[in-house]
């Protein structure tokens, strides 16, 4: 899922530019979620007791999946530089492990007097949406001088 770089100021961008991207959900992915943030829950890292709920099987930390979205504001749309200032998220379904989550971000409107962007985001499993919300963030202006762009 190592996304190229992509540097866009909020010069470069438009209402209705849209950057996607795909992410299957691994077993290990979620057990190092669980890691990370110390969200333990079973029904993330139990077979067992998974196996009792509603949904039958392990699925996702929903903050895992929401944070795909991350990865595409700071990677491609706007990209290196952007900064988050908010996000909604409504969970509509689970995702399970070996499920492959499709990201992607929309530029829904552009608010030049504070160098914001206010994005739509969508996460979805075989055209399921999975995960819906928005995210506003600051775009470095071009203007205001070069942002660093990371080779890696």
């Amino acid at each position: 899922m190592n996304l190229p770089l992509r540097t866009l100021f909020f010069e470069d961008l438009s209402v209705g530019m849209t950057e996607t991207m795909e992410k299957t959900v691994s077993s290990s992915d979620v057990v190092g979620f669980a890691q990370l943030t110390g969200d333990r829950n079973p029904i993330h890292l139990s077979e067992h007791f998974a196996a009792k709920t509603s949904f039958r099987t392990r699925i996702a930390h929903g903050l895992y999946t929401a944070s795909l979205i991350s990865a595409v504001l700071g990677t491609r749309l706007p990209g290196p530089g952007a900064i988050y200032i908010s996000q909604t998220l409504n969970f509509r379904a689970p995702v399970k492990i070996g499920d492959t989550v499709t990201v992607a971000v929309t530029v829904a409107e552009l608010i030049p007097e504070r160098s914001r962007a206010r994005l739509t985001c969508t996460c979805s499993v075989g055209g399921e949406v999975v995960l819906d919300g928005e995210a506003l963030v600051k775009v470095p202006g071009e203007a205001k001088g070069k942002r660093p762009v990371m080779k890696l």
